[in-house]
């Protein structure tokens, strides 16, 4: 069967545009127009509004950046008391779990989604995806990278600018490229 080129565009807009949810684009649009540092709660809530799962008393500084495909939405839950600072960036091609009372340093890149290693010809092989997983009380220094897969345990600490590749034990204070544990916190 020949395809028109009508409905040719029409299969090409839904593959590009598939990913597109109004409430979302909406919603983070208005995010954008207020300033930083300023209607952090409100943000908090024009999240809900998007059908985030936000807790009570979680603030959001700054323009956040969430990205994936399909219903987004339903792969982020961030708990009560959490402060996520300006610029984060979260990969919501699978699951990011944030627990009560977490803080989250400015641009932030917590990612879930990567790569298998690929052919010589093409070296970005098929997208793999794994959660992640932070829990209550830890603090994520200014500009860490989380990989997928991980989970950053109860109390711990992720040095500014680290690079976390695999899980980090409670109360531990890790940090580097890839981050190493430094010490046990009390």
């Amino acid at each position: 069967m020949v395809e028109t080129r009508f409905a040719k565009l029409r299969r090409i807009m839904q593959e590009e545009l598939g990913a597109l949810q109004p409430r979302l684009l909406i919603m983070n649009g208005l995010i954008r127009l207020l300033p930083r540092y300023t209607a952090a709660r409100l943000r908090s809530r024009l999240l809900r509004w998007a059908g985030f799962a936000i807790g009570h008393g979680t603030i959001i500084m700054g323009p956040v950046r969430l990205h994936g495909y399909g219903p987004i939405h339903r792969r982020l839950q961030i708990g009560q008391h959490c402060v996520i600072n300006t610029d984060c960036f979260f990969d919501l091609n699978d699951c990011i779990t944030i627990a009560d009372h977490v803080g989250i340093g400015h641009e932030v890149m917590i990612l879930t989604a990567s790569h298998t290693m690929g052919a010589a010809e093409h070296r970005a092989g098929p997208l793999t995806t794994a959660p992640v997983a932070i829990e209550s009380g830890a603090w994520i220094g200014a500009r860490a990278l989380l990989l997928p897969g991980i989970t950053i345990g109860a109390g711990s600490v992720i040095a500014a600018g680290s690079v976390v590749t695999r899980d980090v034990l409670a109360n531990t204070l890790v940090g580097g490229v890839p981050a190493k544990p430094i010490r046990h916190l009390l």
